[in-house]
């Protein structure tokens, strides 16, 4: 919706679980020679300051990287997402967080690309700003990438890692995702795929997974990361999951490790807990 700023909550535990999972698999992208594309349907900002403006309203990012930011005993892909973190922050203290893109554009080679939709009239003048001097290696879209990615499948390379990641204010974004990783796969069956979606108690939340594992019977993994009990009240965030298709052969393993670990310091109370399913081809 017109109305989401992604600012206000940027940091907090969905964006570490959302984050560590990319960070992961585009290293995963860059261990061969070959080129690939960065594909971001919701790409956001790009970049967030945390210590004023919209994300220190509510300071989530309390609730999530700043409770890894200290920490020295950080399992493999969890120390790789905090290690790009810091990267943004090089005087020390947590001051910036990086969107996707960010991370994205760390990640990418000289042969590599990336291509960026974002809606929001506001959030996409801050997206051109941080990626100004990017040329034509980052391109930019005004406009909707449910429709906007189309265009861009497959990539010239055949390889492509493609995050979906819609803020779902609207219910109607679930049912639009779904059809956009049915498209997609028609037109590119090899790329990867990563879905981000929020814990709630919407039904369209609850089902969610289910649905997208029928999109492709095998191939896929999905990860969960719940921080408390569902609120009384039936509004909030209390979890996220990450649905990815055609993932790396070692992430299910990477996050073996990581994912009890976040249980352990994200959670929030004794409902805290993860899940790991994956079904290899």
């Amino acid at each position: 919706m017109l109305s989401y700023r992604h600012a206000f909550h940027a940091g907090n535990h969905a964006d570490v679980l959302k984050h560590a999972i990319v960070v992961q698999m585009l290293r995963y992208l860059g261990t061969k020679d070959k080129s690939y594309w960065y594909i971001d349907t919701h790409a956001g900002a790009g970049v967030y300051a945390l210590t004023e403006g919209f994300a220190a309203k509510n300071a989530e990012y309390e609730t999530g990287i700043a409770r890894l930011w200290d920490r020295t005993d950080l399992p493999p892909l969890l120390a790789d997402f905090v290690d790009e973190v810091r990267a943004l922050n090089p005087e020390g203290g947590l001051r910036f967080y990086p969107g996707s893109p960010y991370l994205a554009w760390r990640a990418m080679r000289e042969q590599d690309r990336m291509r960026l939709f974002e809606l929001h009239s506001t959030e996409i003048d801050v997206l051109r700003h941080n990626f100004r001097d990017a040329g034509r290696r980052a391109m930019i879209y005004e406009g909707d990438g449910f429709d906007g990615i189309k265009a861009l499948l497959p990539p010239p390379p055949r390889r492509a890692l493609v995050l979906i990641d819609p803020s779902y204010e609207d219910k109607r974004d679930y049912a639009r995702t779904l059809s956009c990783l049915e498209e997609s796969l028609k037109r590119f069956a090899t790329g990867t795929y990563a879905v981000w979606y929020p814990q709630v108690a919407r039904m369209e939340s609850q089902r969610f997974a289910e649905q997208l594992k029928a999109i492709q019977p095998s191939g896929w993994l999905h990860a969960t990361l719940t921080v408390k009990a569902a609120p009384a009240d039936g509004f909030g965030l209390f979890g996220s999951g990450m649905f990815i298709l055609n993932p790396p052969y070692k992430l299910a393993s990477e996050l073996k490790a990581a994912l009890p670990y976040l249980v352990d310091a994200l959670g929030q109370d004794a409902n805290a807990s993860f899940n790991l399913e994956h079904r290899a081809d």
